[in-house]
């Protein structure tokens, strides 16, 4: 079955418009949901809406109010919060381009859509947007209202298709100033530090492809299911141990030789380099530079 779009539209940029639709690009149906049940018969548990007053009541017997004030409330009406909107709710508006560095990936929503174009007729329009912003290694930056509300954005380029990420609005980020004072100064000896560098280069990813990870959560919920289906037996998997806190040096000096296939007992200098020749040096991660100007720091949602 063909995916379904979620929203259509037009990318708005001057007096340039090019028609798109939006597909998201994660999958829901992968995850495993359990319903909520009764314990004694297994019935599954409704929810309804009730008035403290009047008891049960129908969708269409519901408003939206905010409280201004301990108990009071004032009724906002959906053709009020209308009149608002400087935008059509069909239209994604660009207001500039940006380097595919300059927003931190903290403020990634985590929503992402494909943008494709809607018609013969957006795709030339498409690929000219997609080519500049590729080749200028650029952003675009600009809004777009979603349920209701104003939401920004930023397109980038990725493979041959143009992806648009959902923004949190600063305001909505917490600073990291709110947690410094969790983050003591401490003294580093430069030893410390030379191992520390050490055990990140021999930790290295080679050739890394994310997609080759899987979710493991959802294969082991449906091996349990299945086998209560089943009615066989669950076996109980065993906990892992909490690690033992042991003496800093040591503990690189050990995950060192460990990750460079020395085992345990092959000695380590003061720079941070292992001594032994059997240690056999980790391929160290190829620098891969994105298509068409994707950001270096960007996740793709």
């Amino acid at each position: 079955m063909a995916p379904r779009s979620s929203w259509k539209g037009f990318i708005k940029l001057s007096l340039v418009s090019v028609p798109v639709k939006a597909y998201t690009a994660s999958q829901s149906g992968a995850d495993i949901r359990l319903n909520q049940l009764h314990a004694e018969c297994h019935s599954r548990i409704k929810y309804q809406k009730t008035c403290p007053v009047h008891g049960e009541v129908s969708n269409d017997e519901i408003v939206s109010g905010y409280e201004f004030a301990k108990g009071q409330y004032v009724v906002v009406d959906p053709d009020e919060v209308q009149k608002l909107r400087k935008q059509s709710d069909s239209s994604i508006e660009i207001q500039g381009f940006i380097p595919a560095d300059e927003i931190d990936p903290l403020y990634y929503s985590g929503r992402t859509y494909y943008l494709v174009p809607d018609g013969p007729v957006g795709q030339k329009p498409y690929a000219l947007f997609r080519h500049g912003m590729g080749d200028e290694e650029v952003v675009a930056f600009g809004q777009i209202i979603l349920g209701g509300r104003t939401h920004k954005i930023i397109l980038r380029v990725l493979e041959d298709m143009i992806v648009m990420t959902m923004l949190d609005y600063a305001e909505k980020v917490k600073k990291p100033s709110a947690f410094e004072d969790e983050v003591q100064d401490t003294s580093l000896s430069k030893e410390e530090i030379a191992l520390t560098k050490t055990l990140i280069g021999a930790s290295k990813i080679s050739d890394f492809d994310f997609a080759a990870f899987k979710d493991e959560y959802v294969g082991e919920m449906t091996e349990l299911i299945q086998a209560k289906v089943e009615g066989k037996e669950i076996v109980e998997v065993t906990e892992a141990e909490e690690p033992q806190i042991i003496n800093l040096m040591d503990a690189l000096k050990a995950s060192i030789a460990n990750a460079m296939g020395t085992g345990t007992d092959g000695p380590v200098d003061a720079d941070g380099g292992a001594e032994t020749k059997k240690a056999t040096k980790t391929k160290t991660a190829k620098s891969t530079k994105t298509r068409s100007g994707s950001s270096k720091k960007s996740a793709t949602s």
